[in-house]
């Protein structure tokens, strides 16, 4: 069952980032995020008993002349390590990405596997115009506006990544 995370499971949702990267990096992002309130869409994969997954985007303005696109950042997105392979990663990104365009985000971009997210209509290509401090085949943008992206602009992330 994927649903909206609650802060009671802040704890829980932790240890799934830490043992699904295997270090902290991660689970300190997603801390920072809630705390600066740039948590946009923040989600889980759970079962009766317990979290298996969770999924988090904050929100991600592109900026292009006097225009502001809303848009959203997917990071990180994590699954305990007995659970990968099994589509809960999968289940969040679909659920995660509806979530935004509900919202009204013109896309979404991530920095991950050029392989998997791909699966999900992600594409480097669509991200080539756009102006960030990544680039290549691991820098991907998702249009729910088709074009949206195509007239470039500078991309802000919040301020929790520090760049």
């Amino acid at each position: 069952m994927i649903r909206e995370a609650e802060a009671s499971e802040s704890a829980a949702i932790r240890q799934i980032v830490r043992h699904a990267f295997g270090q902290d990096d991660e689970a300190n992002l997603v801390e920072q995020l809630r705390a600066d309130g740039d948590a946009l869409v923040e989600l889980v994969a759970a079962s009766d008993m317990a979290i298996r997954g969770h999924i988090l985007y904050s929100p991600l303005a592109i900026v292009r002349g006097r225009e502001t696109l809303r848009a959203a950042a997917l990071a990180p997105v994590s699954v305990l390590p007995a659970f990968q392979a099994k589509g809960f990663g999968g289940q969040l990104i679909r659920a995660g990405n509806a979530r935004c365009k509900k919202l009204g985000c013109v896309g979404v971009i991530v920095l991950g596997h050029a392989e998997y997210y791909p699966r999900f209509g992600f594409s480097s290509a669509l991200a080539e115009s756009l102006q960030a401090p990544f680039s290549g085949p691991h820098f991907m943008a998702l249009e729910f506006e088709p074009g949206v992206f195509a007239g470039g602009g500078k991309v802000q992330y919040a301020k929790a990544f520090g760049i």
